[in-house]
């Protein structure tokens, strides 16, 4: 265990805000930032190897140092604990309630091939070009919560461990499968493994409640702004729509995902 750390000028705590703030630090690295022991507890449980853990202490009285470290070290954390002071953790947390830790955890580099395949019933969600992160964690938030076998993102505007993804999502991005991949790697994978793909449009759709979501299924979306692009269009089983009974003619993405997933939720039960 190191002195504890009083300065934000140290080099190991320039280098967690490096990754905190910049995309580029996170991939040249091969690390992402993870802060709150639940988050960090989900991280553990999914195998992810943890590289370094800050902790401190006066902001986490009821937290053990020993024995928290001493479960996290079953995985081997190759640097170590590092103990910061109040003022330090204040400047390099996002939120006050993150029970005094904060961790660097090692990038899984996950592909379509590492997703299990649920042969009857597998439900799946791909989101295309989806910027957002506070959006993206929203729908692996609900994912969660639905069952959804994995969580597809195509042609991602932001990387899948952005710390407001990761905060968005209260560590879902740890507890569903998710990978990233190009829209036609996705097509190909979806169709090798026979999973109708269902894309949410308004333009030539069926209702999203007429339409059967019992077989293995991938429910895909786009942007608000512009939607699906036309090589999922031409790709889909199927068009669906969420019926739009105002003025406005588009919902949040992370609300239609919730809305779609849980009717494909609710046949599977009703299909029991």
């Amino acid at each position: 265990m190191e002195n504890v750390i009083t300065s934000v000028q140290n080099p190991r705590i320039k280098q967690l805000l490096a990754l905190q703030q910049k995309s580029s630090e996170r991939r040249k690295a091969g690390l992402f930032v993870v802060e709150g022991q639940r988050e960090l507890q989900h991280c553990i449980d999914a195998g992810l190897q943890i590289d370094t853990v800050f902790c401190c202490e006066e902001m986490a009285p009821q937290l053990s140092i020993v024995d928290f470290m001493s479960s996290t070290l079953e995985g081997g954390v190759r640097g170590g604990l590092v103990i910061v002071n109040p003022y330090v953790y204040e400047k390099i947390a996002y939120r006050g309630s993150t029970e005094g830790v904060i961790a660097l955890v090692n990038t899984p580099n996950r592909t379509l091939d590492d997703l299990a395949i649920a042969k009857k019933s597998g439900l799946y969600i791909v989101l295309e070009r989806v910027e957002k992160p506070g959006n993206l964690g929203a729908v692996l938030r609900s994912a969660d919560a639905a069952g959804v076998d994995a969580v597809i993102v195509c042609d991602p505007l932001t990387d899948l461990y952005n710390p407001n993804l990761i905060r968005s999502s209260i560590g879902a991005i740890f507890t569903v499968p998710t990978v990233s991949c190009t829209s036609e790697d996705c097509i190909a994978w979806l169709k090798h493994h026979h999973i109708q793909i269902l894309t949410a449009q308004l333009q030539d759709s069926s209702l999203y409640y007429e339409t059967d979501m019992t077989c293995p299924t991938a429910i895909v979306m786009g942007t608000e702004s512009t939607g699906l692009t036309p090589v999922w269009r031409e790709a889909a089983d199927a068009h669906i729509r969420i019926p739009m009974l105002g003025q406005l003619d588009s919902l949040n993405v992370s609300v239609s995902a919730a809305i779609l997933m849980y009717e494909a939720v609710r046949q599977r039960q009703k299909d029991k």
